[in-house]
Order: structure tokens, then sequence, then C-alpha cells
């Protein structure tokens, strides 16, 4: 597939990582120039672009950059992407550690609805956001293994979804569905899914078990 990667930081850069040695066509971009894009982002064929042409056609754009940037972005940065294909949003909404006070996500809107509210896109996916990069690029393994590492993913049902959860499972760790985008805030930080390494039976249980309410370490 042909992936569209804006961020090149902890996540975005490990995805450029994993995915171009997957064989995928990838291009990532930062903020900047292509030439400050990270080698290690790079390293295993993924090429480095301006942003505005990450998602040029592509069949996955992955958005991976902090909450606080969002409203930075060009207006129509994924909407040059192949009709329908499914957009991933990554990241997560730190108050108190690096973004500030966002009203609208204070106020209860789902951090990944508040994004996809600002790309102007659909579908969007939530996906990603809970595991740690270093996990994320180095304990993959193949499906049907014991101890295989479950991510939950949040957003519309449907091919596109259907598309996130074959990338996760290419990855290397087993796809739960985990509702529809406007539930996305069962993986927000401060969940007991966020950070947990679980397989699909804790994860599910995690997920029902979360609270829409933000705990106060993340809260402004």
């Amino acid at each position: 597939m042909r992936i569209g990667i804006i961020g090149a930081g902890n996540i975005g850069g490990t995805l450029a990582r994993r995915l171009a040695e997957l064989g995928h066509e990838v291009r990532v971009a930062n903020s900047r120039a292509p030439e400050t894009v990270p080698a290690t982002a790079t390293e295993t064929g993924a090429q480095a672009v301006w942003a505005r042409e990450a998602a040029a056609d592509a069949d996955v754009v992955i958005v991976s950059i902090p909450q606080k940037n969002t409203p930075d972005l060009a207006a129509g940065i994924v909407a040059g992407r192949k009709p329908g294909a499914p957009v991933i949003e990554t990241n997560n909404y730190y108050p108190q550690q690096r973004d500030g006070l966002i009203q609208a996500i204070e106020d209860g809107t789902p951090e990944s609805v508040w994004v996809a509210g600002l790309l102007d896109a659909d579908p969007v996916y939530k996906v990603f956001n809970g595991i740690w990069w270093k996990h994320l690029l180095e304990s993959g393994l193949p499906a049907g293994t014991d101890g295989r590492i479950a991510l939950p993913i949040a957003g519309t049902a449907g091919p596109a979804k259907e598309t996130v959860f074959a990338l996760v499972d290419e990855l290397g760790f087993d796809p739960v569905d985990g509702g529809t985008l406007a539930e996305s805030w069962r993986q927000q930080p401060g969940t007991p899914v966020y950070g947990k390494d679980y397989d699909v039976e804790k994860t599910l249980v995690a997920l029902a078990e979360a609270s829409p309410e933000r705990p106060t370490e993340f809260r402004a």
C-alpha cells in the first residue's frame, strides 16, 4: 500500500520504519523540510517529503503529531488521499505535560473526534496511541503467538476499518474493535487500557471498564 505519515516523532517515525520494512511505499513528513526528517524514520526505505505531499494518492494516512499542533496543519492536508482511505490518528491530549488547555476536549469531546473535525476527514481511526514506541518497534509477533499485544481501534465500521485492522495485524499486534470514534475515549490517557500491553481478552475488559470522566492528571 501507499502510506503517508505526517509526523516523524517516536510513533510516526517508528511506523515509517516498520511499514517500509514490511514492503509498503511510505512517505513521511514533519513540520519542516524533508531533509530534517530523522534518518531513523527513513532507514528502511521510507521517503521524506513535505507535509503537503504525504497524503497524495495514499491508501492510508497516519497523523502523529502533538495534539496542540493539530490546528496548525494546512487546510486539506489529508484531502489528497484515495477516496475513502482511512486516516489514522495516534496522538493523546496531555494538557499539563505538553498541550495546554484545549477547551473542547476538557468539555468532553473525545480527543480523536476533535482531531477529525480539524482535519475535516472521514473516516478517522484512533489506534497506536497507547503503546510505547519501543514496543511498537520491537514487540510485534506473528498471528496466533501467545502473549501477542492487542491494540484497540476506534472508528467507523466498514472496509476502511478492515484495512486498519489488517495493518495492525501485519505489524504484529492483535486488532481489537474499540467501537466508534465517539467511543474512542475508552482508550484515552488515564483509562484502564492506556499504556498496557494487554492481550485481546484483557483489552476488551479494560475497554468495557473505562469511564468518560478524565482523571485529574489528564485535565488542564
